[in-house]
């Protein structure tokens, strides 16, 4: 378990670049970040095989559900969250406050904590065509999350040609520090 100041909260959707989130740890942890990684309950079961491994790597439990009533928090108190990938699901989802998920449920709430947040979606070209989306990105933007989205964030591909190794992951880490370092 790391021992550094700084607390980030590392949110991941069951996008394909998901499956990179180990090194993403590892490159926050070099950066000086204590990171607990929540993930959604489909990004989950995708990384099954991976979770223990996760968890020796936070040193920290994976969570993707809610705890119970009397349960302590196992978690420190997140200095910043970042939500990536962020599915068409999670964006919606967090923007209209349907917090039947773990990792929409923090961040909803942090938003009226005032936790600085960053999220970048992984959509495809498909998605994006439906309404709701560019009004769930303006809302999220409007409550004062950093949203990655467009020129100088994620850039939807078409439906199947998704490149999840060039999820630009490292827009996301520079958005955290960023958010970490304003007063």
């Amino acid at each position: 378990m790391t021992t550094t100041s700084r607390v980030l909260y590392l949110f991941g959707s069951a996008a394909p670049p998901v499956f990179d989130v180990a090194q993403t740890i590892q490159e926050a942890q070099r950066q000086g970040w204590d990171v607990c990684l929540g993930l959604t309950p489909t990004a989950a079961r995708w990384l099954g095989p991976q979770l223990s491994e996760l968890e020796r790597l936070t040193g920290r439990p994976v969570r993707s559900e809610y705890k119970m009533p009397h349960e302590p928090d196992v978690w420190p108190k997140a200095d910043v969250i970042a939500v990536a990938p962020a599915t068409f699901n999670t964006i919606n989802a967090w923007a209209l406050g349907l917090t039947r998920d773990f990792v929409v449920g923090v961040v909803a709430e942090g938003i009226g904590k005032g936790i600085p947040m960053v999220t970048m979606p992984c959509v495809n070209a498909a998605y994006v065509q439906h309404r709701q989306f560019e009004r769930s990105i303006a809302e999220l933007r409007g409550m004062g999350v950093r949203v990655l989205y467009g020129e100088g964030g994620f850039v939807p591909n078409q439906p199947g040609q998704g490149r999840p190794k060039e999820y630009p992951w490292a827009l996301v880490m520079d958005a955290a520090r960023e958010l970490a370092e304003t007063p």
